[in-house]
């Protein structure tokens, strides 16, 4: 094997590997979900550190060590680039006849718009749909990256996921607090009981209700990072397999089987349903905390 494959096989192999052997702390295992050794496509951050972990050190820190260590909030910030990127193109001489990013814009949010409008109502959706779309949208966005080159998906880490399931969260807490009024919060939570048996069923109901707030943002966080992380994974071992093969049956080669491309669009219909389930669930906890009086 030449020199030129050995530095291939090593880079492409050590990069997809989450942790590999960049993460030998378990401070960064914990931090990174717990990946271990589980293969993952290949990204920049983690290559750069595989290479030159440990250098440029600056008052007694390695800069390479924390770019690693703060890898997804930089992909995070690399995302809301890309959205901005996007709106910034759409909106660039916005006109009667729009442009094709401009056409596409146009079409996702009147898409959105309709969908919220179908759980919440017209006078509610003017007033949520906002928040909801830009949560669509930043989550759709941070699940494509993975699909990019040397990039990686943020929503793959259940910390990035916790982070948006807490701001849903706050959100839903606080409209329920401003619409409904701090003491029929409490009787919402309580049951809304109207007779005899509602009222000694409050003891059951209130901590079931308290217990059903604080699974919600739980359900979110882990089924967006489950769907993401494990879509990773098969393009990880896919991408893996592919070099493989190829180094199997050409030794000299330096291109893999990409295997992994059939299932791009998979990955791609994933990353958008996910994003709209977060979306959605979220629609329909605000729902869920508003007046009766006024939605139905």
């Amino acid at each position: 094997m030449s020199a030129g494959m050995n530095w291939l096989y090593l880079t492409v192999v050590n990069a997809a590997e989450s942790a590999g052997h960049a993460a030998e702390t378990a401070e960064h295992a914990a931090e990174s979900g717990g990946h271990g050794n589980v293969p993952l496509p290949p990204d920049i951050i983690t290559i750069i550190h595989n290479n030159f972990a440990g250098r440029f050190v600056i008052n007694g820190y390695s800069a390479i060590d924390l770019l690693y260590r703060w890898e997804y909030q930089i992909y995070v910030l690399v995302a809301i680039f890309f959205v901005f990127l996007f709106f910034r193109t759409a909106s660039r001489g916005a006109g009667i006849r729009p442009n094709r990013m401009q056409a596409a814009a146009e079409i996702l949010l009147d898409g959105l718009k309709g969908l919220v409008v179908g759980i919440l109502g017209e006078k509610e959706a003017k007033r949520y749909f906002p928040f909801l779309a830009t949560l669509f949208i930043f989550i759709l966005f941070m699940n494509l990256q993975g699909l990019i080159p040397l990039l990686k998906a943020p929503t793959s880490n259940i910390k990035i996921t916790g982070a948006l399931a807490i701001c849903v969260f706050l959100y839903v807490q606080f409209t329920a607090i401003t619409r409904l009024g701090p003491v029929k919060f409490v009787y919402h939570l309580m049951g809304e009981p109207k007779d005899t048996i509602g009222w000694v069923m409050v003891p059951l109901f209130l901590p079931l209700h308290i217990m059903e707030e604080l699974i919600k943002p739980l359900s979110l966080a882990c089924r967006l990072y489950g769907n993401v992380y494990g879509k990773e994974i098969l393009l990880g071992v896919c991408i893996l397999l592919g070099v493989q093969m190829a180094m199997a049956l050409v030794p000299s080669t330096f291109v893999g089987i990409p295997l992994h491309f059939p299932f791009m669009f998979l990955a791609i219909l994933l990353s958008a349903i996910q994003a709209l389930i977060f979306m959605l669930l979220s629609t329909v906890y605000i729902s869920l905390v508003l007046p009766h009086d006024e939605h139905h």
